[in-house]
């Protein structure tokens, strides 16, 4: 509060004071300084702003606070699931936790070290979990609360965790190590037990060898007194946990790596490294009872079958009314070696094995009841695959899969942008959800998934994301909810002809692997106009329609090219656009999937376009159709540069994109290419630099090792704008492998090298490349010039040099006259300057609030029954204030990766400007609504998120939030409306959060409940035979035997008690002030109130036990009263 405070009394003695013309520098560490904000030039056409347009945002108003995230937990390693409570967990590599259950339940965790998970266990039906991880500590997570906490951790200092179990209903967790021994470990304390149960006791005193780590622990199904312990190089001993000697050893040949039990108790089975399954009985452990190699040749001989590949888990699974089901991964033969990982379900003689596309982590046979002595009654298969979920139905013959309920095939292609959009029209959501419904697959299992491992679909917020992959597919997300649905799928590629092998040289193909990705998306959600670009410099229109059409694909082919190649200078040098050009080479050999090298071999290409569009008629199903495909060609044996920038505005008709040779503006009405410039024509007159132009067919390339050639326009473009264009831009000579860049450091290091140049408007001269890369689009309604009186329409053009200009268009007067008359592109001589590549544009009214551009209202144009009235475009020229006069005046925001500046209309005053950053640049800027009013909401490349309040610039939120260290992150990260934004967190996972206070309080309500009380279902009644003579008539107590007053105290050297914050996490993002107070007090009161209801439980079973020892009591007291001494 005291630095903001501060900052305010800064912006008051600035707007007090004379102004300026520009804005004071940001610090130098926090990337995103107090840039003080003042008036600058004259206001007299505008008056004065501060006091004409009331601002309502306040700091108040912010907060980051991470909602949800979405997408397959990346590098998984664990599985666990609660067969009362429904809930699954998967534990990473990275040490994260998801949770899926109910719905509206999905739930992300972090452990502070970042140490892989190693296992998991549920407290079943406790609202509790257990994590073992590799750095060989526990942690116990509270599941009560929406946000779980940890609430103890064991650090085991001299030993390495191999396994642990958690007996159904029981405080005492197993821990295997892997020297062998096998501690104990009280959940309630988190405190290790004096009993230890040692390796060279547990083996016979004659063995000489350590039987290796732990790898298996469990207790007899019929005997929880008798605890089996499996080692990895082949024994397993039943220990006896009252008499702490072994019942039985059983040795095998091969190493161990799981056992399974009969639900009886009386028969257990392994599987080893061979590829053997062994079945043990209690009465005769002195040889296996059986043992099949289920995938081996059976040799003709008679001897053993070959050995097969390891199977690496078991579960044996019993049913009352058919044969038990026996269930492995792995085990597969040897000769097989390309076939895919295998999950193995043998149910009596029937052996059937499933094919996975990915190897498998984990899997969890799901039963009827969690009582491990009963009757397990399977109905379904939890596997969890290195990069997928699947759920078997175990109930049918032909074993089916169930449906997956939650979105975890974001990474079905990797991602390669995003777009994010808060309000989306009400009645879209349920269009794309009956469209893409069609499309689904089919072959899922027809039964209800018994685990309510599902959705509810809501729609109140009406928000969607996308996401477009290397594949070219499009996916609409809805994120109404918490949960995640996927609403639609396009698949951008059907447009284009499937290259055959072999003919890339033919037809001119950039990129190799991976052609059809896209890099760029634009969507008008009112008119339903969607909009992509790719890496193989091309853009598709596509509009909607409920109704299929089969028709041609128009296209157009556009020839964009450096415009100064009759101009040769005195002395043509080969300068590269970087500095020192060989010292970047190794970072961009690094890098792949160009669109960029020239290949020196064949004829040279001129007027090709890179894809080949289809020129049959296609048949388009129901959804977005493509209108029209637009293509870059090559230009005298050079490759199209790939697509910056795009735009796109329904009302207009246009679609506009840019590259680093210039600027290209499409009528998708017409089907006719209205303009195709150079940027540097785009000036005319006037250009501020006096650039010294240089024949481009030397200034373009220079030679590298080897006899490669690289073209580094697109890589340069990369480096000044924020990396829109997914992909690196680089291509090693005949290998052309799309791949996404993982490391940022050395962008960020060539990024500030190519900021060493002045890029004030006093500059006269650039000692760099003279090619300027469009970096940012934008249709408005607006003043093109100074003396204009009304607002026309209006085509914003920004570069990487921080210049802005503005074209204007000539639109035909009538809606008749539109389908027929040309449209005149032309520019309007207004040039405006930044500092740094230009990232976006907004403009406000004279109120302050924000235009949306024009927009044509969504009609279906392939529809039969719409009359002439329908068919007439339904034009909404400029909202939210279409029914009044937008003034005579407006206020144009533009915001660079460097600084953001406020011009008034028409006067072209510059009325504010903000330096965000000098030490780093911004990667992602939108103008975004927030609580009824707008700001300019920034991410920084130095990990700051940042809001600006409009137009007057002034500081709102600054917090270092996430260094960027991936370039994934860099090119995913987006905001929306609503305090929203999401970006990729890792390849298969997408991240939410907020910037909204007002979001983060009520982010409570709004997470799903990870514990609901439910009664535990009631063990069957064994009968009076089964009690007699089925297990020990004897009661076993683990609190007599395990606790401290038996076992007494564990060495304290061994393991580390860690107390956990609890819930106390939610408070340390809660805001300063009153709101951070009560959240901290009703944390407080939530944490007060569990302890008091453990301390109830506690007091009524202290007063049961008191009870039954005062009854137990009286009862000795009237068995001896009448007694005398000597009778005794």
């Amino acid at each position: 509060m005291k630095k903001f405070n501060f900052r305010k009394v800064l912006d008051g003695l600035t707007a007090s004071s004379p102004g300026g013309s520009s804005g004071g520098g940001s610090g130098g560490g926090s990337g995103a300084g107090g840039g003080s904000m003042h008036p600058g030039g004259t206001a007299g056409a505008v008056g004065t702003p501060r006091d004409e347009i009331q601002e309502t945002l306040t700091s108040d108003y912010f907060q980051i606070c991470k909602t949800v995230r979405h997408g397959f937990p990346y590098l998984p390693t664990a599985l666990a699931f609660d067969p009362v409570q429904k809930i699954l967990a998967i534990g990473t590599r990275t040490g994260a936790i998801r949770i899926l259950g109910r719905p509206g339940v999905d739930c992300y965790c972090q452990h502070e070290s970042g140490a892989a998970v190693l296992q998991l266990q549920f407290l079943i039906n406790e609202g509790a979990l257990v994590s073992a991880s590799a750095d060989d500590t526990l942690h116990l997570w509270n599941l009560r609360q929406k946000r779980p906490a940890i609430l103890h951790s064991l650090k085991f200092n001299r030993e390495r965790i191999t396994y642990c179990h958690l007996p159904f209903q029981s405080k005492w967790l197993y821990v295997g190590t892997e020297r062998g021994n096998t501690h104990i470990v009280n959940i309630e304390s988190f405190i290790l037990s004096g009993y230890v149960i040692m390796w060279n006791k547990a083996i016979e005193l004659s063995t000489k060898t350590h039987p290796g780590p732990v790898v298996h622990l469990s207790d007899s199904p019929r005997d929880e007194g008798k605890l089996l312990i499996g080692y990895e190089n082949g024994t397993v001993v039943l220990w006896d946990l009252r008499s702490k000697r072994a019942d039985l050893r059983a040795y095998y040949d091969e190493a161990i790596h799981s056992v399974a039990w009969h639900h009886e108790g009386k028969q257990f089975m392994c599987s080893h490294s061979d590829g053997s399954l062994t079945l043990w009985n209690l009465k005769s452990p002195n040889r296996p009872f059986q043992t099949t190699i289920p995938h081996g040749k059976i040799q003709r001989d008679g001897k053993k079958p070959e050995s097969c590949k390891p199977i690496l888990k078991v579960e044996y699974k019993t049913c009352k009314n058919s044969e038990p089901f026996v269930i492995f991964s792995g085990g597969l033969s040897y000769d097989k070696a390309c076939r895919r990982p295998s999950l193995t379900i043998m149910h009596g003689k029937a052996i059937t094995v499933l094919e996975m596309d990915h190897p498998i982590v984990d899997f969890l046979t799901l039963c009827e009841t969690p009582y491990p002595n009963e009757f397990q009654e399977p109905y379904a298969v939890v596997v969890l695959l290195e990069k997928d979920l699947i759920v078997v139905d175990l109930t049918q013959s032909n074993f089916p899969i169930f449906e997956n309920p939650y979105p975890i095939d974001i990474h079905e292609s990797p991602v390669t942008c995003t777009e994010y959009f808060a309000d989306c029209p009400p009645d879209l959501i349920p269009v794309l959800y009956s469209v893409g419904a069609k499309h689904k697959k089919q072959g899922y299992s027809n039964k209800v998934n018994k685990n309510n491992l599902h959705l509810v679909l809501t729609h109140l917020i009406f928000v969607c994301f996308f996401l477009s992959h290397a594949d070219g597919s499009v996916k609409f997300w809805d994120a109404s909810a918490i949960t995640l649905q996927m609403l639609y799928k396009l698949k951008t590629s059907k447009v284009f002809e499937k290259q055959k092998l072999g003919e890339g040289k033919a037809t001119a193909e950039i990129v190799e692997e991976d052609p059809f990705a896209v890099q760029m998306m634009y969507w008008c959600p009112e008119s339903r106009i969607f909009c992509v670009a790719g890496v193989s410099a091309y853009v598709v229109v596509y509009k909607f329609s409920k109704h299929e059409v089969n028709t041609e694909i128009a296209s157009l082919e556009v020839r964009l090219q450096y415009e100064v190649e009759d101009i040769i200078t005195p002395e043509p040098e080969i300068i590269p656009p970087f500095p020192d050009a060989s010292s970047q080479l190794p970072s961009l050999k690094n890098l792949s999937g160009s669109t960029n090298t020239v290949a020196c071999e064949g004829v040279m290409k001129d007027s090709i376009p890179c894809l080949s569009v289809k020129s049959r008629p296609v048949r388009m199903p129901p959804g977005y159709q493509a209108d029209l495909v637009i293509q870059l060609v090559w230009v005298d044996g050079e490759p199209p540069q790939q697509i910056t920038s795009l735009a796109v505005n329904s009302a207009y008709g246009l679609v506009t994109f840019g590259n680093c040779n210039g600027l290209a503006v499409v009528d998708f009405m017409q089907k006719t290419v209205l303009l195709s410039m150079g940027t540097l024509d785009l000036y005319g007159s006037s250009d501020p630099y006096q650039r010294q132009p240089r024949s481009p067919r030397k200034s373009k390339q220079f030679a590298a090792e080897d006899g490669m050639l690289f073209s580094l326009a697109t890589f340069s473009f990369l480096l000044i704008n924020n990396c829109l264009s997914p992909f690196s831009v680089v291509s090693v000579k005949g290998s052309r492998k799309l791949s996404l860049p993982t490391d940022l450091k050395t962008d960020l290091e060539n990024r500030e090298n190519s900021f060493s140049r002045s890029r004030s408007s006093s500059v006269s001269s650039i000692d760099r490349d003279s090619k300027e890369a469009i970096t940012a689009l934008y249709f408005m309604e607006s003043f093109a010039r100074k003396n204009d009186s009304t607002v026309s329409p209006c085509l914003w053009v920004g570069t990487g040099l921080g210049m802005v200009l503005i074209l204007s268009l000539n639109l035909p007067a009538s809606d008749e006259l539109r389908q027929t008359e040309p449209v005149m592109v032309s520019p309007s001589g207004t040039v405006l300057t930044l500092k740094g590549a230009v990232l976006t544009f907004a403009c406000l009214d004279c109120m302050g609030t924000l235009t949306h551009p024009p927009y044509e209202v969504w009609r279906d144009s392939n529809s039969a029954d719409d009359g002439e009235k329908t068919r007439k475009r339904k034009l909404v020229m400029h909202s939210p204030s279409s029914s009044q006069d937008m003034g005579d005046h407006q206020f144009a925001v533009i915001c660079s990766e460097k600084q953001a500046k406020v011009f008034s209309l028409p006067s072209q005053t510059c009325l504010y400007v903000h330096n965000i950053t000098e030490t780093s640049f911004l990667l992602r800027a939108d103008v975004v609504t927030l609580c009824n009013s707008v700001c300019l909401a920034c991410f920084c490349a130095n990990g700051h998120i940042m809001t600006l309040s409009l137009p007057s610039l002034r500081p709102l939120l600054d917090v270092n939030y996430l260094p960027v260290t991936d370039m994934r992150i860099a090119r995913t990260f987006c905001f929306t409306n609503e305090g929203q934004a999401l970006y990729l967190s890792s390849p298969t996972e997408i991240q939410r959060l907020t910037y909204s206070q007002e979001m983060c309080d009520n982010l409570q309500d709004m997470l799903g409940d990870l514990f609901t009380p439910v009664e535990t279902p009631e063990a069957q009644n064994r009968g009076f035979l089964k009690g007699l003579f089925g297990g020990s008539g004897q009661a076993f107590d683990r609190e007599e035997l395990f606790g401290e007053a038996t076992a007494g105290k564990a060495s304290r050297s061994l393991a580390q008690h860690i107390p956990g914050s609890g819930g106390i996490e939610g408070v340390r993002g809660a805001a300063g002030g009153v709101i951070g107070d009560l959240t901290r007090a009703r944390i407080a009161l939530d944490e007060r109130g569990q302890k008091l209801g453990e301390l109830d439980e506690r007091t009524a079973s202290m007063m049961a036990s008191a009870e039954a020892f005062s009854k137990h009591a009286h009862e000795v007291m009237l068995k001896y009263k009448d007694k005398k001494w000597y009778q005794f």
